[in-house]
């Protein structure tokens, strides 16, 4: 009796479990059936096909392009072949100068046009107005370059702090027995980062055909940073001039070591001036308050006393 008492519920248990995994067994489709099932629920339209598109890309961006065609003539030509140089060193290689221009116009329109409607909201009044609409107008055209040189120099710093650990592996896999090209691409299998994409596009660059010096070279003109430069210098010297590559990556390995510490020690440096502002500037008035009040206050009664 106990033993059917026991058994009892893990066969009703059991045979529960058996039908709700019969439904959802059931309930599952054939891949082909799922196939056909997603191609018949795909839209047959153009119209449709459009829509599936995100809103900005339905909207903005055509505004954006027909921006970039009327500023692209009068943007002069120097300014806009330095702007694709700034563009490469931002990671942004793929944006063309056209469309950032456009991008740039199109910022100016709107900060011209919100500031203006909400200077006019808070004052009433046209001068104000159209000062907003100037000066939102100057600033939104500006606004894109500030985030495109923040970005630039934000990659920089990124590469900085990579190249120190990617010239140690670069050494220890040169030093190991790999050739350099094949130490190249064990950076970019180890490390992630802005760095060994840059390595990788010039690993790319090779295998298509370029020489080792032209892909080191389209590394320096992408990226701003005169630490890299100076490697990718000695690295194309060593090279031609047939110096062992594994006793020039050591010295640079232990070059960048020193003056990563040295960046240390400077930034240690001025830590204690960065922390003094905030000191004198909040901590000290809040003591003055505590310990020159009560005097203050004292000083004050006796002096209506009198």
């Amino acid at each position: 009796m106990d033993l059917i008492v026991l058994v009892l519920p893990l066969v009703v248990a059991s045979g529960v479990f058996l039908v709700f995994a019969s439904f959802l067994i059931g309930q599952q489709l054939d891949p082909v059936q799922a196939r056909l099932q997603q191609i018949s629920v795909r839209p047959r339209t153009l119209e449709e096909l459009e829509l599936q598109r995100p809103i900005a890309e339905r909207t903005i961006k055509p505004i954006v392009q027909g921006l970039a065609s009327i500023v692209s003539r009068l943007y002069p030509a120097n300014t806009a072949r330095s702007l694709q140089v700034r563009l490469k060193r931002a990671g942004m290689e793929t944006t063309s100068v056209e469309f950032f221009l456009g991008v740039k116009a199109f910022v100016a329109i709107v900060a011209a046009v919100g500031i203006s409607s909400l200077l006019n909201l808070l004052t009433n009044d046209s001068l104000y107005t159209i000062g907003g609409l100037l000066g939102g107008a100057i600033v939104g055209f500006m606004a894109p370059d500030f985030y495109l040189s923040n970005r630039a120099n934000t990659r920089g710093s990124q590469i900085l702090e990579q190249l120190p650990d990617a010239l140690d592996l670069l050494t220890i896999s040169v030093e190991a027995g790999l050739g350099f090209d094949a130490a190249i691409v064990k950076v970019t299998e180890k490390l992630k980062g802005p760095l060994p994409e840059e390595f990788k596009r010039a690993a790319a660059e090779q295998r298509v055909g370029k020489s080792r010096q032209e892909s080191l070279r389209g590394i320096s003109e992408r990226v701003d940073v005169k630490e890299l430069q100076n490697f990718i210098s000695a690295i194309i010297q060593a090279d031609q001039l047939g110096v062992s590559m594994s006793k020039v990556l050591r010295i640079q390995s232990e070059t960048l070591r020193t003056e990563r510490r040295q960046r240390a020690e400077e930034k240690a440096a001025r830590a204690p001036i960065l922390i003094m502002l905030p000191t004198v500037g909040c901590i000290f008035p809040s003591l003055f308050i505590v310990i020159l009040a009560p005097a203050a206050l004292s000083a004050m009664k006796s002096c209506g006393s009198f």
